[in-house]
């Protein structure tokens, strides 16, 4: 815990990914001030900030942080839990009233929006992270440092398989929204487009084998590494084995042919990046252009078929 305790607002708080945040503010000894969102249920805030104020309004969300400002009570940090289409207002309202910005994933939908917010940091002298917190993970660590140490021109074969199902309800969610969220693959996947391309360079070739609402496939070349992944939250593409055990989640990378575990120690990665972004030593925007240009690409690109080298699951998919 910090010896400096440092408020926050907090913009998207009835969402899922918020209660991480909540803990991680209380836990790293700070402060909650105020929070908005559209929806009302926020039971949740009663765990861990029942004084801080709620709004359901951006307009007097904005109104009181002002407020409080003049009664000489400055918000030091404000995260970002709203969706995805929001981050770049949700992060400028943040720099305007001379707080940092802590960010979900993806920090924002489009390149251009990297490099104006850019210009908006260097303008307002405040910072802006992004939650990548993958990169914090103990194996996902061992394993860069195992790449970073090992010859310098192997190239690695990788499948990445993540099926996450979701209901009817997605689809009639912001998430269904490609305008939105910006797809299958920006929203289930950048985190893991994040930590390949930290892991194994630069994005040589970025093919799309599938892109459908509920799904989507595709290949990349990095520096050092052939990936072959495939992204769904459709049930159906789930492995028999998994749907027997009536799992609704199937998480799988395999390196080299040999998998790779990393499903566990993610329950307190939300407060470890709260302590980095504290110290000075967040992620920030250049760390977070890579994928933003990545899922950029993969949402725009020419899908090509189930042609040259694609994933396994690809099979079955009828387009």
């Amino acid at each position: 815990m910090l010896n400096s305790s440092k408020n926050f607002a907090l913009i998207g708080v009835a969402g899922y990914i918020a209660v991480r945040h909540l803990k991680a503010i209380q836990e790293t000894g700070n402060k909650l001030i105020a929070s908005l969102d559209r929806f009302d249920s926020v039971g949740i805030i009663d765990q861990y900030f029942p004084e801080s104020d709620f709004f359901v309004e951006f307009e007097r969300f904005d109104r009181h942080i002002d407020k409080r400002k003049r009664e000489g009570i400055y918000i030091d940090y404000v995260s970002i839990c709203s969706p995805n289409f929001l981050h770049d207002a949700h992060i400028r309202f943040a720099l305007r009233h001379q707080a940092d910005a802590i960010c979900e994933k993806p920090m924002v939908l489009n390149p251009w929006n990297v490099n104006a917010l850019m210009d908006f940091e260097k303008e307002t002298g405040k910072k802006i992270y992004n939650i990548l917190q993958l990169r914090l993970h103990p194996s996902i660590i061992k394993l860069k440092k195992q790449i970073d140490e090992g010859p310098e021109d192997k190239i690695y074969n990788i499948d990445l398989s993540y099926i996450t199902s979701r209901g009817n309800w997605y689809f009639f969610s912001w998430k269904g929204d490609i305008q939105k969220s910006g797809g299958v693959a920006t929203n289930i996947g950048v985190h893991f487009f994040d930590m390949l391309s930290w892991i194994f360079g630069d994005v040589e070739e970025n093919l799309v084998h599938i892109s459908k609402d509920n799904k989507v496939a595709g290949y990349l070349k990095l520096k050092k590494a052939r990936v072959r992944w495939f992204l769904s939250v459709d049930s159906n593409d789930l492995p028999a084995e998994i749907r027997e055990k009536g799992q609704r989640t199937f998480r799988s990378l395999k390196l080299d042919n040999i998998e790779f575990e990393f499903s566990d120690g993610f329950t307190d990665l939300h407060t470890l990046s709260y302590e980095k972004i504290l110290a000075g030593k967040g992620f920030g925007i250049k760390e977070a252009e890579k994928s933003v240009n990545m899922v950029y690409d993969i949402r725009n690109a020419k899908v090509i078929g189930c042609k040259g080298d694609y994933h396994p699951f690809c099979k079955k998919i009828t387009n």
